[in-house]
């Protein structure tokens, strides 16, 4: 891994502590308007100041994020389908490498669908991504999407996870389960997790705290921050939980102080 390839991805997984809280507020990309994010400058904004970096699309870049705010950008450069077909799976590469570095990213993400009908087009899609990214030091985020019909349990996310480090991913994307150390213990490389849809706070935060314990280098959570009654106050808990390794409870009391 060469020296600007490893400046990128310290922008991202921070030194000081070795995780990263992620902010997601890609969704856009597949479901439109989704709930919290109708306008998506207006719940960025108030949370740029407590994520290590924000994972978006090109367009909410350009139109939602302050050029003069130096946060780290992670990219999504894979779409091509939304909710109105029941498989997802058929995206392809939707960003160019050279738009990407004209943006100033820190990285690339992509999402793979293993087990799905497009699951090859999804890998070499992968393959040909990090391809590019390390032709320019630009490291590669691989998202391991799970159809409906997939289980999210340790042996499926175990093999997506590997396959994707095995392609050349540099970190990866994927949902917390049981046993979940099975999954870090496969994995070559950092693993920070998924927020998924939005559950109750203290619940949200117990997923961040058993993933992180369970070997997770962070978390990527959207829904669970925007959609919260109080988005500050729930990603200043996220934090305590990854950089400071609070408990469950001094998290949930920080986001109740905050409201």
């Amino acid at each position: 891994m060469d020296w600007g390839l490893k400046n990128r991805l310290s922008r991202i997984i921070r030194p000081e502590t070795g995780r990263t809280v992620m902010l997601a507020v890609d969704h856009g990309y597949f479901l439109g308007p989704t709930s919290g994010l109708e306008v998506p400058g207006e719940t960025i904004k108030p949370l740029l100041s407590y994520a290590d970096s924000l994972m978006l699309t090109r367009g909410v870049l350009r139109t939602s994020v302050p050029a003069e705010f130096n946060i780290p950008i992670v990219l999504r450069v894979s779409g091509g389908t939304s909710i109105l077909h029941d498989d997802l799976s058929n995206e392809d590469i939707t960003t160019s490498m050279e738009e990407a570095i004209r943006l100033n990213v820190s990285a690339v993400a992509l999402s793979i669908f293993v087990g799905s009908a497009h699951e090859k087009e999804t890998l070499t899609n992968l393959s040909k991504l990090v391809t590019q990214g390390v032709g320019y030091g630009i490291p590669v985020l691989a998202v391991t999407a799970v159809g409906r019909e997939m289980t999210r349990d340790a042996k499926y996310l175990s093999l997506c996870c590997r396959i994707a480090a095995e392609l050349g991913a540099h970190f990866i994307k994927t949902y917390y389960c049981e046993n979940f150390e099975k999954v870090v213990e496969t994995c070559p490389v950092p693993i920070v997790i998924a927020g998924g849809k939005k559950t109750p706070e203290k619940d949200a935060l117990a997923l961040a705290h058993n993933a992180i314990s369970h070997g997770a280098v962070g978390v990527d959570m959207g829904r669970n921050i925007f959609q919260s009654d109080n988005p500050v106050g729930m990603i200043q808990a996220v934090r305590a939980i990854v950089h400071k390794n609070a408990t469950v409870e001094e998290a949930y009391g920080l986001y109740e102080k905050a409201k």
